[in-house]
């Protein structure tokens, strides 16, 4: 038994250290933000339990985006790849596929539908066409926004989604801990490590797996995602 949580405390650290970026630098803040990248944690409850996973992600503003979700050992359980409104959710241990729209594989990650521009703004705390005052709505209109003392967007609601800021990133307006409840779940949501403009991978957004891969219906994949936990 010793052995076995050895082997299990070794594996969760080769995979911490695998995860770019490796340390912690926003501040300053560059002039333009083109990518947003970094390693996180997180927590969802529900009715059907508890669920908690680590995912690293990148974020090539506006319209590029790859997630990658992990076992608390480091165990790869699926991708998203999200390129210009495309959404794909691969199982690479099936070479398997699912093309969905954009909120909803979001949804079948955190629970809850949000495009990307929304999912990057919850990170970065940088809202589109919101305004100074408290309780300004950003630029969609769906959703209600307030600021902390410092000006940094500290809470939000959008229909039954609401979320909290309970950490920022040292001076800045990026969420290090993020809250968030809807009637059909609550999550908690750390980042662990983040990076800005770090050099793109050409192949990062690529979507050469579809020669490869087969393309599978959502229940199709959820039964291999449930197999796998």
């Amino acid at each position: 038994m010793r052995t076995y949580h050895l082997i299990g405390a070794c594996l969760v650290l080769l995979f911490l250290s695998s995860c770019r970026p490796s340390s912690i630098c926003l501040s300053p803040l560059p002039s333009q933000i083109e990518r947003i990248e970094g390693y996180a944690s997180l927590r969802i409850t529900g009715d059907q339990g508890s669920a908690r996973s680590k995912f690293s992600f990148l974020f090539q503003l506006q319209n590029q985006g790859r997630i990658e979700v992990a076992s608390f050992l480091g165990t790869t359980l699926y991708q998203i790849i999200i390129d210009e409104g495309e959404a794909f959710l691969l199982v690479p241990s099936k070479k398997a596929y699912w093309h969905g729209e954009e909120e909803e594989i979001i949804d079948k990650f955190l629970g809850f539908r949000l495009n990307l521009q929304e999912m990057i703004s919850l990170l970065s705390g940088q809202w589109r066409g919101e305004k100074n005052q408290v309780g300004a709505k950003n630029w969609s209109g769906d959703w209600t926004l307030e600021k902390d003392e410092k000006g940094r967007i500290e809470y939000g609601r959008k229909g039954e989604l609401w979320f909290e800021i309970k950490e920022f990133f040292n001076r800045t307006t990026f969420a290090r801990l993020l809250i968030f409840e809807h009637p059909l779940n609550k999550g908690r949501l750390r980042i662990l490590n983040i990076g800005l403009n770090r050099p793109l991978k050409k192949e990062s957004f690529s979507k050469a797996f579809l020669e490869n891969y087969e393309q599978k219906t959502w229940l199709e994949i959820q039964e291999m995602l449930d197999n796998a936990n």
